[in-house]
């Protein structure tokens, strides 16, 4: 669940919401007890409504997902109109998972991941395809056509690599940095280091006065909790891919990546079984009113 639309968008929102809620049952996002149904377009308009998204962006954003075969149409059991998730949405939302909800532990060496391909000409569309997807891995670049990543990304490497059909192209090592240079000082050449602890602080900046108001709240209001998660997650799940999990002494003295992870961990912890009960309710209020009608 990387980059797809900037977050906040209408269509960035409508992934992040299939992510979170859409895969399983409502009190169980992307569980594995039952095949996931289609969601109504109705209870889709109510539910992004309720972030200020108009009905005719949400109906926009879904015909433009669907053209990406993200989503499928569908019918509910009393037969409304409604989308489910495509294969490869799944595929690319169980991908993200390990990502979002889990932050590495590379430990205080690491060792790193080299990826170096080779792309015909007649092929260069290709050539584009692998920068980008080796970029939304969180790779950065040693030299050109020399692209590094913490070792701990490469399982998820060479099975992003396999799943795209783009492994006849390159070539995958493994190992130590053994430059004339520190690595820290190599690593932030291969990274924007910079604009990636803006990103961390502007996630704080939004997020952060969001946890302090839930921290002592009592109960939780599950369309409060719901307002308050998605667009923290919609902004969140952007960061692990951007940032790879650099091991700590690599890393400027005051890195805000773990502090922002922190603060997206509590706000999940906090917000989401309650967020789902507020779209359980959603998803049955539409179905009795298809019903009805």
């Amino acid at each position: 669940m990387s980059d797809l639309y900037a977050h906040g968008t209408p269509g960035s929102l409508i992934v992040t919401f299939y992510g979170a809620y859409g895969r399983g049952r409502p009190d169980d996002p992307g569980g594995p007890d039952g095949p996931p149904g289609p969601v109504p377009v109705a209870a889709l308009i109510r539910l992004l409504g309720v972030l200020g998204v108009d009905p005719p962006s949400v109906r926009s954003a879904v015909s433009r997902l669907k053209r990406r075969g993200l989503l499928v149409a569908a019918r509910t059991d009393s037969g409304a109109a409604a989308y489910g998730l495509s294969d490869a949405a799944h595929q690319l939302l169980d991908d993200g998972d390990r990502r979002i909800y889990g932050r590495p532990s590379p430990g205080p060496s690491g060792g790193w991941v080299l990826a170096v391909f080779s792309v015909p000409e007649q092929e260069r569309h290709k050539r584009h395809l692998l920068r980008s997807r080796l970029a939304r891995l969180g790779f950065g670049t040693a030299a050109p056509g020399v692209w590094i990543a913490p070792s701990h990304l490469y399982d998820e490497t060479r099975h992003t690599l396999d799943r795209l059909h783009l492994s006849p192209y390159v070539d995958l090592f493994t190992g130590a940095h053994a430059g004339f240079e520190p690595t820290a000082d190599a690593v932030a050449r291969w990274w924007d280091l910079e604009s990636l602890a803006g990103r961390h602080r502007a996630f704080l900046a939004a997020h952060e006065p969001v946890l302090r108001r839930w921290s002592s709240r009592r109960p939780v209001p599950p369309e409060a909790a719901y307002r308050d998660y998605l667009p923290a997650l919609d902004a969140w799940r952007r960061l692990p891919y951007a940032d790879p999990g650099l091991p700590a002494p690599l890393l400027p003295e005051d890195w805000p990546g773990g502090h922002a992870a922190d603060v997206f961990g509590r706000l999940h912890t906090r917000l989401r079984a309650a967020g789902a009960r507020f779209v359980r309710t959603a998803l049955d209020g539409t179905g009795r009113a298809a019903a009805t009608a």
